[in-house]
């Protein structure tokens, strides 16, 4: 009985000290976390500093390096920038988002490198009025003409002159939600890596396969692969639920002031109109071409 007894007791002493253990962690697990966290800050002072200036460059640039690196901004884009699978190089974050950084901290690999900035060196490298105080530089997908037009059947946009950032990122990102296989963005056509188009996007731009071109080689390469090419009017054409969609289709969006140059137009194989009241003269770029978008996805789920 003695022996039970002893045994008993040195059970129950375990089992509290395991609690007091579990306590303790539940206590000081968060504050750990926020000191191992902190570890991994660099701080920077200086505007000059060489990683601030290659940040303040690629943003200026709005292109990718060699090495297809751009910058982009955000917690929401970056966080998607993650979930796309895309390698984050190096992350900024300002002062005064330092709490909100330990959101994303745990996210990053331990080869990137985490820079911790006073607010006034953080707002002097990126493009926004204000600023949220996370920025980074990725690496972004490479891709080709090939990737626009598959899988089979294809649906391409292609975009003839759009100025607007915050357009193409729209179209962008209407396009992966009804199923585009690309985008291809003509002469004039302004940069998806513009950190307007990337935000208007929501992400989209890394994930759908982006391609620059000059429209008539685009056009010819569509015929090519037997895409039916189409082309919006807010004047005239055939009504958009009367087209068939269902076939493989280039769809050419023109520049939001201009329209559709009448060269190119031409060579559309139909001219779509969107019904709409009389009072309003025309659509959005982005919103016509996310109605067309849908339309296609309408009419493809139902085939």
């Amino acid at each position: 009985m003695h022996i039970l007894g002893f045994v008993r007791k040195q059970i129950t002493t375990t089992e509290l000290d395991c609690a007091r253990a579990c306590r303790i962690d539940a206590c000081f697990g968060n504050e750990t976390m926020k000191v191992e966290l902190d570890d991994r800050w660099q701080p920077i002072s200086s505007r000059q500093n060489a990683r601030v200036k290659e940040l303040r460059a690629l943003f200026h640039e709005a292109a990718p390096t060699q090495d297809r690196m751009v910058a982009i901004e955000g917690m929401h884009l970056l966080e998607e920038a993650i979930r796309s699978g895309l390698r984050l190089e190096t992350v900024f974050f300002a002062e005064s988002a330092r709490e909100r950084a330990h959101k994303l901290l745990p996210q990053l690999s331990s080869h990137t490198s985490v820079l911790l900035l006073p607010d006034e060196v953080f707002a002097s490298a990126v493009p926004s009025e204000t600023p949220q105080g996370v920025a980074g530089i990725v690496k972004v997908k490479s891709f080709e003409l090939k990737d626009v037009f598959s899988p089979e059947p294809a649906l391409v946009v292609l975009c003839a002159g759009l100025q607007d950032p915050g357009n193409v990122g729209t179209i962008a990102r209407s396009a992966e939600a009804f199923g585009a296989t690309g985008m291809l963005l003509g002469e004039r056509t302004v940069s998806q890596w513009n950190w307007k188009a990337l935000r208007a996007s929501a992400g989209s731009l890394f994930r759908v396969p982006t391609v620059k071109v000059e429209v008539a080689a685009a056009l010819q390469e569509a015929t090519a692969r037997g895409l039916r090419v189409l082309a919006t009017s807010s004047h005239k054409g055939t009504v958009l639920a009367q087209s068939d969609l269902r076939v493989p289709v280039a769809l050419i969006v023109g520049n939001e002031g201009s329209g559709v140059p009448r060269d190119i137009l031409s060579q559309a194989d139909e001219v779509l109109a969107i019904p709409q009241s009389s009072k309003v003269e025309s659509l959005n770029a982005a919103i016509a071409s996310s109605i067309i978008l849908y339309e296609v996805a309408r009419q493809r789920s139902h085939s």
